[in-house]
């Protein structure tokens, strides 16, 4: 059985200002506190797991060492069916030094070429861990297509040339409502949520 949290202090361990606000708004029912690593000028660790999940609880795991607070690290991106699975967990890394995802976007679809496989997932890993090292791994994902041009200027990442299943338009033109209601991190959130933190109020 999952460990609850009952901490109403939580560390979102990440420097994404977008990551932050959207698990900051998922989080807001709850009535806890949330800092982020930034806030904290917690130093990023280097992410050297070889999956999202390694990666959510490498980060977790060093917040919460280093704040003595149960902390919450996501590891995210875009595993493209016609690239073999990349950019996967080097997702942020396909923009350069700068992580600019306007470069990333257009190496996906340079690299795709003229390959008519256009289908994608978001892959979300949520780590929770408590300062006795405690930790919980949940992991969700949604399926998609890719469009080019990208198109909206919502979101963050690779959301403007996503295009889940089932929605009128990309992650980057949708209401940002939508897009938490059915995204992989809201789907790993939802486990997250059940299993460990106390009813909303």
């Amino acid at each position: 059985m999952a460990r609850r949290l009952t901490e109403k202090r939580l560390v979102i361990a990440s420097h994404n200002p977008g990551k932050v606000r959207e698990i900051s708004e998922l989080l807001r029912p709850r009535q806890i506190e949330v800092v982020s690593a930034s806030e904290l000028n917690l130093l990023e660790p280097e992410e050297t797991g070889n999956s999202f999940v390694a990666n959510a609880k490498l980060k977790a795991d060093a917040a919460a060492l280093a704040t003595k607070l149960p902390a919450l690290a996501d590891d995210s991106g875009m595993a493209v069916h016609g690239l073999e699975g990349a950019p996967g967990i080097y997702s942020a890394r396909w923009g350069g030094p700068d992580k600019n995802f306007d470069v990333a976007m257009a190496r996906v679809n340079d690299e795709l070429g003229d390959n008519p496989d256009r289908t994608a997932r978001f892959v979300c890993a949520l780590a929770l861990t408590w300062p006795d090292g405690h930790c919980e791994v949940f992991e969700g994902e949604v399926a998609g297509t890719l469009v080019w041009p990208p198109r909206g200027e919502k979101g963050f990442g690779y959301d403007p040339m996503f295009l889940a299943n089932g929605d009128a338009g990309t992650y980057g033109e949708i209401d940002p409502v939508d897009k938490h209601a059915g995204s992989h991190r809201a789907a790993a959130f939802e486990m997250l949520v059940e299993a460990c933190f106390p009813p909303a109020l």
